[in-house]
C-alpha cells in the first residue's frame, strides 16, 4: 500500500509470469498452452522483458503452424502500471471483459500480471465503522490530537473533495444504489468546521445528479484545525466543491496504457 493506504496493483500482482517471444512459432506456443493448466489461455509476448503484445489460444486457431507469433499476436492491449490503485485495475478488468491485465513499469517492461482472481483475493475494503476507527487512530497518532466520531447528515454543498476524478461507469452503479436506498455512508473529516470528503466521491457525484442535497456520513470530528495532507491535496488541485471533481472514462486512466502506444513511444 502507498501513503494513502489504498492497495496497489503491485501488492497483489503475480510477479513470476510465463511469456513467449515474438519470434516463437505458432505450433510451439499452441503446445505450451495445451500442456499448461487452465490459467494459461495465452501469454504476454515479450522482446526481452519489453511487452510487445499478447497471444491467446483464439489468436492461434486459424494461424499456420510455422507462422511467427509477432504476425498473429494482439498488439493493442491494455496494460497497467504497478502503482495503479487495485480498485481502478478491478474496474478495467470488469469493464473490458478480460481475465488478466499485464503490468508494466515506466520503461514498458513486464513486471507482473493482475487477474480477476487477484482482485477477489484482495477483498477490497469499503466504508465501515472499523475503517473509520482506523482513520481516527491514524489522525490522532500523526497529528497528536484527539478526534471523535459522529453520525449525521451532511450537506453536499459544504463538502470539500480530496479526489480530483471519478469514473463515469461507476457512477451508474452508485446511482442505482442511491435510488434504492442502498448507498453506504460517506466518510467525512470535520476539521474544525472544514468538511473534507475522505471517502465516497463517486457517491456524492451520483447524488448530485439526483438532486440529493444531504447524505448520511461517518463524521470524524477534530475540534482544533490541523494541517491535514488531504486538505493540502484539495488546495493544490483547486478542489473547493464537488463540482470540481472530473468525470473520466476508465480507459483514460493515467496509469493505463496499451502496448501499441508503448511501442509508438519507443
Amino acid at each position: 500500500m502507498d501513503d494513502d493506504g489504498k492497495p496497489r496493483v503491485k501488492d497483489y500482482m503475480t510477479r513470476d509470469v510465463a511469456t513467449v517471444s515474438p519470434d516463437d512459432f505458432v505450433d510451439d506456443v499452441a503446445r505450451r498452452i495445451a500442456e499448461s493448466d487452465d490459467t494459461h489461455s495465452g501469454f504476454p509476448v515479450c522482446d526481452g522483458r519489453h511487452v510487445e503484445g499478447f497471444v491467446s489460444a483464439r489468436d492461434l486457431l486459424l494461424a499456420e503452424d510455422h507462422e511467427p507469433i509477432f504476425k498473429v499476436m494482439t498488439q493493442d492491449l491494455l496494460v497497467a502500471h504497478p502503482d495503479m490503485k487495485l480498485t481502478d485495475a478491478s474496474r478495467v478488468i470488469l469493464r473490458a471483459g478480460i481475465q488478466r491485465l499485464p503490468v508494466v513499469d515506466d520503461a514498458g517492461n513486464l513486471v507482473g500480471i493482475i487477474s480477476n482472481a487477484d482482485v477477489i483475493r484482495s477483498q477490497i475494503e469499503r466504508a465501515t465503522p472499523g475503517k473509520v476507527d482506523k482513520l481516527i487512530r491514524t489522525l490522532e497518532s500523526i497529528h497528536g490530537i484527539e478526534a471523535s466520531e459522529d453520525r449525521r447528515k451532511v450537506p453536499l454543498s459544504d463538502l470539500i473533495p480530496t479526489q480530483s476524478r471519478v469514473y463515469a461507469d461507476e457512477l451508474e452503479g452508485r446511482r442505482y444504489e442511491l435510488e434504492r436506498g442502498l448507498a453506504e455512508p460517506l466518510v467525512v473529516i470535520d476539521n474544525d468546521g472544514q468538511l473534507l470528503l475522505a471517502d465516497g466521491h463517486h457517491r456524492v457525484k451520483a447524488a448530485d445528479k439526483l438532486d440529493i442535497e444531504k447524505m448520511d456520513a461517518y463524521v470524524i470530528v477534530i475540534d482544533e484545525r490541523v494541517e491535514l495532507g488531504m486538505a493540502k491535496t484539495a488546495e493544490k488541485e483547486n478542489l473547493s466543491s464537488i463540482d470540481d471533481i472530473e468525470e473520466v472514462d476508465y480507459a483514460h486512466h493515467p496509469l493505463i496504457e496499451t502496448t501499441k502506444r508503448l511501442q509508438d513511444d519507443q
